[in-house]
């Protein structure tokens, strides 16, 4: 991308969208378009083509969704999936129009079989059932990783599909309703911190086994492929074959319990009550490790460890708090 290509950030004031506004600033990209979601919606077809039609950028980031945890997945799957499909549907097709000459479509990890071999490869898609509370969002992130396939081979579009493991950083949304893991974590031991409370309750059973990366490291990951010369990132559209996914997995390539990573979060806020588990909610997909090889053969890897990223977020949690 050159520094002054026509780049637009779908989302941008997300966790991706806001870490992907970060990187561009510091790598000194001089013409980034964005829009707010009141005066954009990304869900009516109409208002989408407009923008494009006068916008005309070069590259896009797809990184605009209704994202949300295990409680907001099983309270509003229509929505999770409407949405979704929706956004996803309408700015690939104008990329498309437009002639956008790199597109990246944000998805995640739980476009993958509920049960699989690990670490998760990319070739493991469609390879079995989905996990039962996300699936409404995993099937419309899945329809995107096709809609950028189609695209690709019948008009020569050069869309790619990024898949990040578990994120959390910087404009992480910490709303207990909605979150996901991590976040909800440090908001609820912040909280039994500050109101001297003996126990925190926890869903599950811990037991399960989650990747994290921090979104600032998702979205160099991001620039970095966005950056690849023409035959690697050729590559990475074709895959092994001419029905392979554009699909490359983003991660750290670690993963660890969530027992461990409460008490690792426990540790960094300074919380000193008991962790209690409420085994009769759902665990989710009892693990989801990414194999994370393709990307570092291409000589990238994330620089941010677990225990000075969730540092961080905290301290971004209390300045917001």
């Amino acid at each position: 991308m050159d520094k002054n290509a026509k780049i637009y950030v779908a989302g941008h004031t997300g966790l991706v969208g806001s870490a992907l506004m970060r990187a561009l600033a510091v790598q000194g990209y001089q013409h980034v378009v964005t829009a707010s979601h009141e005066s954009l919606d990304l869900t009516h077809q109409p208002s989408v083509q407009q923008f494009f039609e006068k916008e005309q950028p070069e590259f896009v980031f797809l990184a605009a969704a209704k994202v949300g945890g295990i409680l907001a997945n099983n309270n509003y799957p229509g929505q999770f999936i409407q949405q979704n499909l929706a956004i996803q549907t309408h700015v690939i097709h104008e990329a498309w129009r437009a002639g956008v000459k790199r597109l990246l479509f944000l998805g995640s990890s739980c476009i993958y079989p509920k049960v699989c071999p690990q670490p998760i490869r990319e070739d493991y898609l469609l390879t079995g059932p989905l996990e039962e509370t996300n699936r409404p969002y995993a099937i419309a992130k899945i329809a995107g990783i096709e809609m950028c396939s189609a695209y690709n081979r019948q008009y020569g579009t050069q869309f790619l599909a990024v898949m990040p493991t578990n994120l959390y950083g910087p404009g992480d949304n910490y709303d207990l309703e909605n979150s996901h893991v991590l976040p909800a974590l440090i908001r609820k031991f912040h909280e039994a911190k500050t109101q001297e409370k003996d126990h925190v309750m926890l869903w599950g059973t811990g037991t399960p086994k989650r990747e994290f990366l921090y979104s600032d490291d998702m979205a160099n990951a991001c620039l970095y492929l966005s950056n690849l010369a023409d035959d690697q990132y050729t590559t990475l559209l074709s895959g092994t074959d001419s029905m392979s996914h554009p699909l490359i997995n983003v991660g750290c390539g670690k993963d660890i319990t969530i027992q461990e990573l409460a008490i690792l979060v426990k540790e960094i806020v300074g919380y000193t009550g008991n962790i209690l588990w409420d085994a009769s909610k759902p665990d989710g997909t009892l693990r989801k490790l990414l194999d994370v090889s393709r990307l570092t053969h291409l000589g990238w890897q994330a620089s941010t460890d677990l225990k000075s990223g969730i540092a961080k977020a905290y301290q971004q949690f209390r300045e917001l708090a």
